[in-house]
């Protein structure tokens, strides 16, 4: 039996003395965040010796801020478990059913999903959120992250599974892969009959691997090649800030833009309003032959992979189009279904957009930065789902659950 064999085993067994633990989970949940908190010395020394590494490496500025952690970040790590622990538990909630005319009494209730395997890049965070969204919703949880993060998501583990054990739950609901070389990921790919369900977190090309490898069933998330389209109504001022926030507030995040397109109409006034800002930043900026036109020659010419390409980091593709339909078929072609926007003042515009934009999250007026469990008012959540079966959009606790029927009779027979 291989290491990852015998975890999936011992998650298993921890997942069903998970699922009936009723409010000793939010016993651990207030234990894991204290313990956090109480631990920020040994975190923040093995994070500085991951951030070493990766600097040594060449990681990039955004990237790096991924990677970084502080005592804000430790602080809203614990809290966010807090905000996770007071959530309504979903586990034995009725979602449906009746009784029926023979006198069979149905109830569709809400389970846990059993042992969740997590895939993911370097954000330590996301060790913390991720263990404590799937405890809440009954389930274990087998995390592997990658190799930048090893040693703070090694540390963070080791906390929380001992404050998991201290209130008495398994401490087995939550265990990290310490291989972090491509055959570990791989393996936990085949691991089914252990495995419920595998949840990749990260890049495009990290997911689609889990997506096209994976023999365990997979929830399909976050990737962003997220856009905003400014349509020849916008408020120019208006469509500069929000731009520039989504862009530039912190461009490492899945919910950041990677692609604006304008209006042919206004692109003129709105194109040098729009860079202004991004300036301010050093934002890259590769246009189309148009946006340089209006821009001048200091804009990298854009090829066809620009349009394709979540840079994660202070690029940003821009195209002028020829209106809202041109707009929403680039979406079509080249979005990967996370979130859009329209800055319109156009109500008929505005209708057509969110009707015909096929994403998790479709704005108005607003910047894609919000996509995010909290600030829906969901809570914490484990990613941002862009498939269309089981969940899509923030996943959070209840999309972390299944359901089973429970058939009450009284000597029935068929």
């Amino acid at each position: 039996m291989t290491v990852l064999e015998q975890m999936g085993k011992n998650a298993k067994e921890a997942a069903r003395g998970l699922a009936p633990a009723g409010a000793l989970k939010n016993k651990a949940l207030y234990a894991m965040a204290q313990a956090l908190e109480d631990g920020e010395a040994e975190i923040l020394a093995a994070n500085a010796q991951d951030l070493k590494a990766a600097g040594e490496n060449g990681m990039s500025e955004s990237l790096l801020d991924r990677l970084t952690l502080n005592s804000t970040r430790i602080k809203a790590m614990a809290d966010g478990i807090r905000s996770v622990a007071a959530q309504t538990d979903p586990i034995g909630t009725i979602v449906g059913g009746g009784v029926r005319p023979n006198g069979l009494k149905i109830e569709q209730v809400r389970v846990p999903l059993g042992v969740i395997g997590i895939i993911y890049e370097a954000r330590p965070n996301v060790t913390a959120d991720a263990a404590a969204l799937c405890l809440k919703a009954g389930n274990a949880v087998i995390l592997r992250g990658g190799k930048e993060a090893i040693r703070s998501n090694t540390r963070i583990t080791e906390i929380l599974r001992a404050a998991v054990e201290q209130t008495g739950l398994p401490k087995d609901s939550i265990q990290l892969v310490e291989d972090t070389s491509r055959a570990s990921s791989v393996e936990m790919m085949q691991l089914t009959g252990l495995i419920d369900v595998l949840i990749p977190r990260g890049g495009r090309g990290l997911i689609q691997s889990v997506v096209q490898n994976s023999r365990v069933p997979v929830i399909e998330t976050g990737s962003g090649n997220c856009h905003v389209y400014v349509d020849d109504t916008a408020d120019i001022e208006m469509a500069a800030n929000i731009i520039f926030n989504a862009k530039t507030s912190r461009p490492s995040v899945c919910n950041a833009i990677e692609t604006v397109l304008v209006h042919r109409d206004i692109a003129e006034k709105a194109l040098p309003a729009i860079k202004a800002r991004l300036d301010e930043k050093k934002v890259e900026i590769r246009g189309c032959e148009r946006t340089r036109e209006i821009l001048g020659a200091d804009v990298i010419p854009a090829v066809e992979e620009d349009w394709a390409t979540e840079y994660l980091d202070y690029i940003l593709a821009v195209k002028v189009v020829d209106g809202i339909d041109d707009a929403i078929d680039h979406i079509a072609r080249y979005s990967s279904g996370h979130s859009e926007a329209i800055i319109t003042k156009s109500y008929e515009n505005a209708q057509k957009f969110t009707a015909q934009v096929d994403s998790a999250a479709v704005y108005v007026n607003a910047s894609t930065r919000f996509t995010d469990g909290g600030e829906f008012g969901l809570g914490a959540e484990i990613g941002i789902s862009t498939q269309k079966l089981h969940a899509r959009g923030p996943m959070g606790v209840n999309e972390l659950t299944s359901t089973k029927f429970i058939i009450s009779g009284s000597g029935q027979i068929r």
